[in-house]
């Protein structure tokens, strides 16, 4: 899987999640068996950028190559702009995001409300592209609303304006994240494109991974929310296409060192205060399947300190490998 001048290690892809893809996740994402990773979505909005939000959001430092910086906004000169500044803050890669659902992003015209506007996603594909020279990447949805996908317009639009690799989940802004994804438009795409199509929507298995690819033909597929607690899932699912085999699943143990790795790593990137209220939500999704957890995530999101609070995930799970194998997979 190539795109651009970069080779992946495999064909395997970290989503972009506004407040989960920072630099901890995308790091432990690429240790546990991503090939690439996309960054969170930042504003096109230079003004914007000396907020603390911002900063985080666009530290690449110490960062597994190929970096891919994601920028999002409707001006097609404040978006060229954006990633002449991402470049040079180190991205090796260029992502421009059109495929946002979220209400506030939409109701500035950035993200897929831009598929409204075809002229604009033009003006903005040859923008961005002309003003690097670093692969510029599109992460994008079926269309807008549900009966008016135009996906395979902007589809070839986008390699018309050079863009090196195209991501598409599979469903409309209208649908949010509803339903189930729809594979046949993407497949479509695949097939009148020359440049490598990328499925994502609904992949949380490594079967599912081998229906998506089957069912689109794409080159490479985006993986999200299913990452969420379960970083893992890239390497269980690249074993399955490679041997067709499903891998164990990680033992008590490895969660444990999974989790501590992952709380350190936030706790050095933000701080105390936000490192603390960070690591929360993925504590949460790391133990939603593990026993005793409800009572577990009430005390712990009480916890506003973070070394009280990897006190209380220490003990925790204690007091699992005390009543469980460690060196078994676990399951609630």
């Amino acid at each position: 899987m190539k795109i651009g001048s970069y080779t992946l290690t495999n064909r395997l892809i970290v989503a972009p999640m506004a407040g989960v893809t920072d630099r901890p996740f995308r790091t432990l994402c690429k240790q546990l068996g991503a090939g690439h990773a996309v960054s969170e979505m930042m504003a096109a909005d230079m003004s914007l950028y000396a907020q603390k939000k911002s900063m985080f959001r666009a530290n690449f430092d110490g960062e597994l190559a190929p970096i891919s910086a994601q920028i999002a906004g409707s001006d097609p000169k404040q978006m060229a702009e954006a990633a002449r500044y991402q470049v040079a803050n180190g991205a090796q890669m260029v992502d421009i995001n059109m495929g946002c659902p979220a209400k506030k992003v939409c109701k500035r015209l950035a993200g897929s409300a831009l598929l409204q506007d075809e002229d604009l996603v033009a003006k903005i594909l040859d923008a961005v592209v002309a003003a690097v020279d670093v692969p510029v990447t599109l992460k994008t949805r079926l269309g807008f609303a549900n009966g008016q996908e135009n996906i395979l317009r902007v589809a070839q639009r986008a390699e018309q304006a050079g863009i090196a690799a195209l991501a598409i989940h599979g469903r409309t802004r209208e649908q949010m994240y509803t339903g189930e994804a729809r594979y046949s438009l993407i497949r479509e795409v695949k097939q009148r494109l020359k440049i490598p199509v990328i499925a994502n929507g609904d992949i949380n298995s490594p079967a599912k991974a081998q229906f998506v690819l089957e069912q689109t033909g794409a080159d490479a597929l985006m993986i999200g929310r299913a990452a969420q607690g379960r970083p893992w899932i890239f390497r269980e699912i690249a074993h399955y296409l490679l041997t067709g085999e499903f891998l164990a699943a990680p033992s008590l143990r490895e969660i444990h060192t999974v989790v501590l790795q992952h709380l350190t790593d936030l706790y050095a990137f933000y701080g105390e205060y936000s490192g603390c209220r960070m690591a929360r939500k993925h504590i949460a999704w790391y133990t939603t399947n593990l026993p005793n957890s409800h009572a577990f995530r009430a005390a712990m999101y009480t916890e506003t300190s973070t070394a009280t609070q990897a006190e209380a995930v220490e003990a925790y799970f204690a007091r699992l490998m005390v009543q469980f194998d460690p060196s078994q997979p676990l399951a609630a």
